[in-house]
């Protein structure tokens, strides 16, 4: 999940936050309903934030989808530019990453 953090909250992008459907797959739906209820802000189109405040539960809850096998690691990883600094919090769960042409800047803060 492309992420990047600004004034201590971060901020997933809205096209890699997992998204709930009705009748899909019950671990892709707890998932998101899991980081939707530590998510400070969730709104449709957007980037989803979180304060640091949540990072602890968030590195937890994202280690332990993971861990399960059901999700893939793209889906359970917080992707950062490759100038980012990743704070020490987060880093059991993240990594650098290219983006593709056109991605850079696309979260709406």
């Amino acid at each position: 999940m492309r992420a990047e953090t600004k004034n201590q909250v971060l901020y997933i992008h809205p096209d890699d936050v997992p998204p709930y459907k009705k009748k899909g797959s019950m671990v892709r739906n707890t998932y998101f309903w899991a980081l939707r209820s530590i998510a400070d802000r969730s709104n449709l189109g957007r980037a989803w934030e979180f304060e640091e405040g949540v990072w602890l539960a968030l590195v937890r809850m994202l280690t332990s989808f993971a861990e399960s096998g059901y999700l893939a690691y793209r889906e359970t990883i917080l992707e950062f530019p490759p100038e980012a600094v990743i704070p020490s919090a987060i880093k059991p769960i993240s990594t650098w990453c290219e983006l593709n042409q056109g991605d850079a800047g696309l979260l709406e803060k």
